[in-house]
């Protein structure tokens, strides 16, 4: 998400935007601190998923290059940087916002988020799966055919 933007492109406006949505409200308390992207299973994965620069560039006002951007979807919405949060930013509840803002403004189909929630039901299910397998509950080739299977049902209903 590097982005190089002059500031006559900055919508001064966005960050009331997203406060005067649900879960957005207190998006202005944030100072930056990082703790949020610290705990975050999401950041440590993929490089490219930080809470803190999505939470500087909404302040900033960068609507476009937020609302357009696909790591909003990144967050699996576990609340790790809700509860370590000092300022009580409730960044789950933001991305929630971000989210139903890119949708209202039609920077993405409902139909993606559908998907989205799909995805975050799939992953629970292969978690649950090898979890299975780690305390013998299920063997090895049973967890990977049920994953197999899940996977692939899964890309059908997608096509």
């Amino acid at each position: 998400m590097k982005h190089k933007i002059s500031s006559d492109e900055l919508d001064k406006n966005f960050k009331y935007e997203v406060a005067a949505q649900p879960g957005g409200e207190n998006i202005k308390k944030c100072f930056s601190c990082g703790t949020c992207t610290a705990g975050c299973p999401v950041s440590e994965v993929e490089e490219e998923f930080n809470p803190r620069k999505i939470i500087r560039m909404v302040l900033l006002g960068m609507k476009k290059e937020v609302l357009s951007s696909k790591v909003i979807w990144y967050c699996c919405s576990c609340y790790t940087c809700y509860a370590q949060c000092p300022q009580n930013v409730k960044f789950t509840d933001v991305m929630a916002a971000l989210r139903h803002l890119a949708i209202e403004q039609g920077y993405v189909s409902k139909d993606f988020l559908d998907k989205v929630y799909k995805i975050d039901n799939l992953a629970q299910k292969i978690r649950l799966d090898i979890i299975k397998c780690l305390t013998k509950e299920q063997t090895s080739n049973q967890t990977k055919t049920d994953i197999t299977a899940k996977v692939e049902d899964f890309i059908k209903t997608q096509k």
